[in-house]
C-alpha cells in the first residue's frame, strides 16, 4: 500500500511545489510508482509538469464534485513509473464550490482507498493555507514533509504548522506523522543559513532531514519549460538534490519497516 506524503507550509516561496514535482519525479526516477495530486487551487504543479489546460481531462475538481473516479482523473507522464492529478479549479465558482466540500474532511481520504495500492508513494502538493483542503489532504496523508527557507519568517511558520499537525491528530488523524524538516534554496556558508539552522536544531532538530536543496536558477528554468528537473537537466546539483532526498525518504521508510518486523 502506497504511503501518502503532504508537502506543507503556510508560507509561499519557500519551493513547496518544486519540492512536490521534484520529490514525486525523484521517486519516480528511483523506480518507485508514484502518484503526485496538486489540490492547490493555484495548479501550479500542472505548469511545472507541462500540463497546459487542453491536456487535461479531469482532476480534483471533479473527486470533489463526484462526478469522476480518481481513477479518471488519473494522467500519465513522461516518466514511467509516475502519474499525475492536476488541480483544474480554473473559475472563481469552481473554486467557491471546491471550497466549502473541501470541508468534508474525508473525501480525498475516502477516493485515495481505490488507487492506493497502485502506488508505491503518493505525493501531495498542498496550498500555503492552514484549513480546508489542507485540512482535507492531511487527514488522507501517512506523514507531512515541510519545506524550509532559510529565514526567520519561515522559522515562525513552522511552529504554527506543529500546532496544526497536532490539532489534524486530534480531530482526523491521531497516526499523522511528521515525514521531516528539508532546507530549500540553502545557501551554504550564508549567515542567514547558520541562524536558521542553528534555531531549528534546538527545537526541531530530530525532523531535520540530512539533505538540502540548493539555490539554482535551472530549478524555475526547468518548470518554464514544464519538466521536472531530472528531465531537464539530470547532473545539475538540484537535481542531485532532490534524487538525494528521494533514497533519504525511500531508506527511511525501509529502515522502519524493518524495525517494525523487528519488534514482531
Amino acid at each position: 500500500m502506497g504511503k501518502v506524503i503532504s508537502i506543507c507550509i503556510s508560507k509561499g516561496g519557500v519551493g513547496k511545489t518544486t519540492t512536490a514535482v521534484n520529490l514525486a519525479a525523484s521517486l519516480a526516477v528511483a523506480e518507485k510508482k508514484t502518484l503526485l495530486i496538486d489540490v492547490d487551487p493555484f495548479g501550479s504543479s500542472a505548469v511545472a509538469m507541462g500540463f497546459t489546460s487542453d491536456k487535461i481531462k479531469a482532476g480534483i475538481s471533479e473527486i470533489f464534485s463526484f462526478t469522476k473516479s480518481i481513477n479518471y482523473t488519473i494522467h500519465k507522464t513522461d516518466l514511467e513509473y509516475l502519474d499525475f492529478i492536476p488541480a483544474n479549479i480554473n473559475s472563481i465558482q469552481l473554486d467557491e464550490k471546491f471550497a466549502r466540500s473541501s470541508e468534508n474532511r474525508v473525501i480525498l481520504k475516502n477516493s485515495l482507498k481505490e488507487v492506493k495500492n497502485n502506488y508505491d508513494f503518493i505525493i501531495i502538493d498542498c496550498p500555503p493555507v492552514l484549513r480546508g483542503i489542507t485540512t482535507n489532504a492531511l487527514t488522507a496523508s501517512d506523514s507531512i514533509l515541510i519545506p524550509v527557507k532559510c529565514g526567520h519568517l519561515s522559522l515562525d511558520v513552522v511552529d504554527r504548522l506543529f500546532q496544526y499537525i497536532f490539532w489534524i491528530r486530534e480531530i482526523s488523524n491521531p497516526e499523522l506523522a511528521v515525514e521531516g524538516i528539508i532546507l530549500t534554496m540553502y545557501e551554504k556558508n550564508s549567515k542567514v543559513t547558520e541562524i536558521s539552522e542553528r534555531e531549528l536544531k534546538l527545537k526541531y532538530n530530530q525532523y531535520l532531514l540530512e539533505t538540502n536543496i540548493p539555490t539554482s536558477s535551472l530549478l524555475n528554468e526547468a518548470t518554464f519549460y514544464g519538466k521536472p528537473l531530472c528531465l531537464y537537466k539530470i547532473n545539475s546539483l538540484g537535481a542531485i538534490a532532490y534524487l538525494n532526498l528521494a533514497y533519504e525518504i525511500i531508506d527511511n521508510n525501509e529502515n522502519k519497516k524493518l524495525n517494525l518486523n523487528q519488534i514482531k
